[in-house]
C-alpha cells in the first residue's frame, strides 16, 4: 500500500492542472515554433516559449505567489535582478550597448534630412496612447501599450517596467512579436499608402557626403548630451546606445566592439526572454486586457508606418522633378533595424530591380533607433 502511495503522489499535481494553464504551453509552443521555423527572433522568442510553458506547470494552491519556489521562483529572482527598479532595468541598458555597437550612423550622417522620417514614424505611439486611454486603460498602462509601436524592445521594457505596467508579459510578447513580424506587417500597409508611380521613384545618392572619422566620433556625444538636456527621461537609454556605438567608432576597442555585438547582445537577449517569462503566468496573460494590448501595440505599429510615409508623400508635394523621396523609406523610420530598412529597399527592387534604396532606407532606420528613445522618454516625461 505505502509503494502505491508513493506511486499515486507521483500524478498529484495533475488535480492542480486547468485549461488556461494547457493554453499558456500552446502559447509557449508557438513562440518556440516562430523561433525555430520561421526564425523569428529566435534568441528572444525561444526562451520566452520555453519560460512560458515553465512558470505554467501546475502547483499547489498553497504554494506563495508572491515567494513562489522552484523553477518559477529562479525567474522571478533573475526578473529581479535585471527588469526592476531597483536593478536599473539592467538587462535593456546592457542589451543597447550591443545594439549601439551594431549601428553605423554613416548613412544617416551624409544625408541628415533622414532624420525627420525616424520622428515622424512615431505618429503611432502618440496616436495609440490616445486610444488605449478612449477603450479604458489607466495612463501607465495606455503609456506602455503605446511604446510597443517604437518597435524597440528594450525601450518598451524600461517604458512599462518603469511605469510598473500590469501587462508586462504582453507588452514584451508584443513587442518583440511585431518586429519580428516587420516583413508580413509593412508590406501591405506601404502599398495600401502608395501608387505604383510613388514607389518607382529613383532617389539619387548624389545628395550625400562622405563623413569623417571624427565625426562619427562626436555625434553618440553630441546626441547624448542633446538628449540629458531636453529628453532626460531617456538619456540612460540613449547614453547606453551612444556608448555602444563609440565602442565600434572609436577605432581603439574593435574586441570590446565585437563582444558586445555579439556575446553581450546574445546573452542579454536570452536572459531577457526567459526572465519575462515569469510574467507570462496564466492568470496574468489570459486576459482580455491582454488582447487589447496587442491589438493596440499593432495599431500603434501601423499607424507609425504610416506616418513615415505619409511625410514623405507631404515632402514630395513641394519638392522639384528629380528631387522627390520614394515614400517606401518613410517606412522604415520605425526602430526594428534593421529589418525595416531591408524590407523597404527589397520592396523597391521588386518594383524595379534597378532602384537601390538600402542607402536611403537604412538611414531612415537608423534615425528611426534613436527617435524611438527618444519618444519613450517623452511618454516617461508627460506621464510621470
Amino acid at each position: 500500500m505505502e509503494i502505491l502511495n508513493q506511486f499515486l503522489k507521483l500524478f498529484e499535481n495533475f488535480q492542480f492542472l486547468d485549461l488556461k494553464q494547457v493554453a499558456m504551453w500552446a502559447i509557449g509552443g508557438i513562440l518556440i515554433f516562430l523561433a525555430i521555423k520561421k526564425e523569428m527572433e529566435p534568441t528572444l522568442l525561444l526562451p520566452m516559449g520555453l519560460g512560458a510553458i515553465l512558470v505554467n506547470l501546475p502547483a499547489p494552491p498553497a504554494a506563495n505567489p508572491e515567494e513562489p519556489e522552484g523553477v518559477l521562483g529562479v525567474l522571478k529572482h533573475l526578473f529581479d535582478i535585471g527588469m526592476t527598479d531597483d536593478a536599473f532595468e539592467l538587462f535593456p541598458l546592457l542589451l543597447f550597448i550591443g545594439i549601439g555597437a551594431m549601428i553605423d550612423f554613416g548613412p544617416v550622417l551624409s544625408n541628415p534630412k533622414l532624420m525627420i522620417f525616424g520622428a515622424a514614424a512615431q505618429f503611432g505611439i502618440f496616436f495609440t496612447l490616445c486610444l488605449a486611454l478612449a477603450v479604458g486603460f489607466d495612463l501607465n498602462d495606455a503609456a506602455s501599450a503605446a511604446i510597443i509601436g517604437a518597435a524597440d524592445g528594450p525601450t518598451s521594457i524600461v517604458v512599462a517596467q518603469t511605469l510598473h505596467s500590469k501587462y508586462m508579459g504582453a507588452i514584451m510578447v508584443a513587442a518583440y512579436s511585431y518586429m519580428a513580424l516587420v516583413p508580413v506587417v509593412q508590406p501591405p500597409i506601404i502599398k495600401l499608402c502608395t501608387t505604383k508611380k510613388e514607389r518607382l521613384i529613383r532617389m539619387s545618392n548624389s545628395g550625400t557626403k562622405p563623413v569623417s572619422k571624427l565625426t562619427k566620433i562626436l555625434f553618440p556625444i553630441v546626441v547624448t548630451i542633446i538628449v540629458g538636456l531636453f529628453a532626460p527621461g531617456s538619456v540612460a537609454l540613449v547614453g547606453f546606445l551612444m556608448f555602444g556605438n563609440l565602442l565600434r567608432e572609436c577605432g581603439v576597442l574593435d574586441s570590446l566592439s565585437n563582444t558586445a555585438q555579439n556575446v553581450l547582445a546574445n546573452l542579454i537577449t536570452i536572459l531577457l526572454g526567459i526572465s519575462v517569462a515569469s510574467q507570462m503566468t496564466a492568470e496574468k496573460f489570459l486576459t482580455v486586457e491582454t488582447f487589447l494590448i496587442l491589438a493596440l501595440g499593432l495599431a500603434a505599429f501601423i499607424f507609425d508606418t504610416v506616418g513615415g510615409v505619409m511625410l514623405a508623400k507631404l515632402m514630395n508635394l513641394f519638392l522639384p522633378k528629380g528631387k522627390k523621396i520614394n515614400p517606401m523609406i518613410g517606412a522604415a523610420g520605425i526602430s526594428a533595424f534593421p529589418m525595416s530598412g531591408r524590407v523597404v529597399h527589397k520592396m523597391g527592387l521588386e518594383e524595379d530591380p534597378q532602384n537601390f534604396l538600402l542607402m536611403h532606407s537604412i538611414g531612415v532606420n537608423v534615425s528611426g533607433q534613436v527617435a524611438s528613445v527618444i519618444a519613450g522618454g517623452i511618454i516617461l516625461a508627460m506621464v510621470g
